[in-house]
């Protein structure tokens, strides 16, 4: 009797505002939900204290990087904050062949190029449940600049415009929930918490106050 053939893994994609907590969501979902499996990225950044390579990502130097870029093996890379990521093609399908969903952890416009080269994704964008919460969570973190900060900020205010284009749309106010929505929009057994048309009007207002954010930022700096 022929061995049952696998069935093929799905495709999740998330993004988020940068400080919106993806990486917690993304752990919990893991831990709770042995069908997921992390796509571990390439980058050029130095590791963070406690980042394994080959498990948090794949640190390479600028040179590879490129070379890997020439020999296609990116499924999607980006380049930003004079770093460079990319999800490599191999590992993907190596994973979905698994019978493995696969997260990737990607910024919007590594997740715009696979959402156009893999229409079977699903998209997830996680968004804060205001600008004031998601400045208190980057300020939390205690590993930037003032100036960093501003730049996250400002990249976030940006990146809203973008947001419609993702399936669907996640509150990450309690790590749980958020993390079994997003299990329910892949198993179609969960209602998110806000109707999509309720969270485009919550990202709208995050940018509108995140703009107030930064000009009130601005004109402390002319006063000071």
């Amino acid at each position: 009797m022929a061995a049952k053939k696998t069935k093929k893994g799905g495709l999740l994609v998330i993004s988020g505002f940068s400080g919106v907590g993806k990486g917690t969501v993304i752990r919990h979902l893991m831990e709770n939900h042995p069908d997921y499996a992390f796509s571990v990225s390439a980058t050029t950044r130095p590791p963070r204290p406690g980042e394994v390579h080959g498990k948090d990502y794949f640190f390479i130097d600028a040179e590879t990087f490129d070379k890997w870029v020439e020999e296609d093996k990116f499924l999607e890379y980006a380049r930003f904050f004079e770093k460079a990521y990319g999800t490599l093609r191999e590992h993907v399908e190596e994973l979905r062949n698994a019978g493995k969903t696969v997260v990737l952890d990607i910024e919007v416009e590594g997740a715009v190029n696979v959402m156009k080269a893999c229409p079977e994704a699903v998209s997830v964008y996680l968004i804060p449940p205001s600008a004031r919460e998601l400045k208190r969570r980057i300020e939390g973190r205690g590993t930037e600049s003032r100036e960093q900060i501003l730049s996250r900020l400002k990249k976030a205010v940006a990146e809203a415009d973008v947001v419609p284009q993702y399936h669907h749309l996640v509150v990450n106010d309690v790590v749980e929930e958020a993390a079994g929505e997003i299990d329910g929009l892949m198993h179609r057994k969960k209602k998110l918490g806000l109707s999509r048309r309720e969270a485009l009007k919550l990202t709208r207002q995050i940018q509108a106050d995140l703009r107030n954010i930064l000009q009130d930022e601005e004109a402390c700096d002319r006063i000071n």
